[in-house]
């Protein structure tokens, strides 16, 4: 019998690079996502916005029907946003936390009772090196992603009995169409900030351009699936390991002036 898997944000980037791995390494993936991918894909698939809790419901309850017992749940689904802290919408500060943060609260608590049903079961939550980094003029994602990092933890502890194991995956730069997609700020330059805004979004965006491919990502999860259980965090890349190494030994101070000096000088 194979094994289902729901994945959120399987329309492109991580998402869909996870999905077509899967598929092909054996299991059976369910995608999500609020539009279909626009590549050839073998998976099925359900329409659904992660930010709308009914749909959330509607679309879990439709695939229980056939599919009542699932071995895993990829959180995937995640957006940004750029610009100072001051200079940012409420509403876009609202978006961003409906998608990257409730959106993973509400799918996971949809899926706890059919995750529940299988023996070592999985919950992997895709956060961010930027989670345990905190990038200047990106501070809404990376506050996200360090809630993805709080919400991992307490929910592997909670779990724990119910033998379903959770852990998150951490990637570095990736090159997705995350970064075509990341809402820009309305104020990239001006006589407070001079240009330091658009030089850091620039130096960001450089970086995910040169990254690695999502399927590195894909290929990291497929091998916490087949383990038996799954660490807290798993971090993608030898550089990145080496950087998060590094901030556990270094001052947070000497760490923030690294970071500043890097993304906001």
């Amino acid at each position: 019998m194979l094994r289902t898997v729901v994945i959120s944000g399987a329309s492109s980037g991580i998402g869909l690079a996870t999905a077509q791995i899967l598929q092909e390494s054996g299991y059976h993936v369910i995608g999500l996502s609020r539009s279909y991918p626009k590549v050839p894909y073998k998976f099925e698939y359900v329409l659904c916005d992660i930010s709308d809790e009914s749909q959330i419901n509607s679309a879990i309850a439709k695939i229980l029907i056939t599919y009542p017992e699932i071995y895993g749940l990829i959180n995937c689904a995640g957006m940004g946003i750029s610009g100072a802290i001051e200079y940012t919408e409420s509403s876009d500060i609202k978006t961003i936390f409906d998608v990257n943060l409730m959106g993973t609260f509400l799918l996971t608590k949809a899926l706890i009772p059919a995750l529940r049903k299988v023996i070592h079961s999985k919950i992997i939550n895709v956060g961010s090196v930027a989670g345990c980094l905190t990038i200047p003029f990106q501070a809404y994602y990376s506050v996200t992603k360090a809630g993805i990092n709080a919400y991992t933890e307490a929910l592997r502890m909670e779990l724990r009995p119910f033998k379903i194991h959770v852990g998150a995956v951490l990637p570095g730069d990736t090159k997705t169409n995350f970064t075509a997609n990341r809402q820009k700020a309305a104020v990239m330059t001006d006589n407070l900030y001079g240009n330091r805004i658009q030089v850091s979004i620039e130096h960001m965006e450089k970086d995910e351009l040169n990254g690695k491919s999502p399927t590195t990502v894909g290929m990291t999860i497929l091998k916490l699936l087949n383990r038996k259980t799954v660490p807290v965090y798993t971090t993608v890349g030898f550089s990145y390991k080496l950087f998060l190494f590094l901030k556990r030994l270094l001052p947070s101070r000497l760490v923030n002036w690294i970071l500043y000096q890097m993304y906001a000088k």
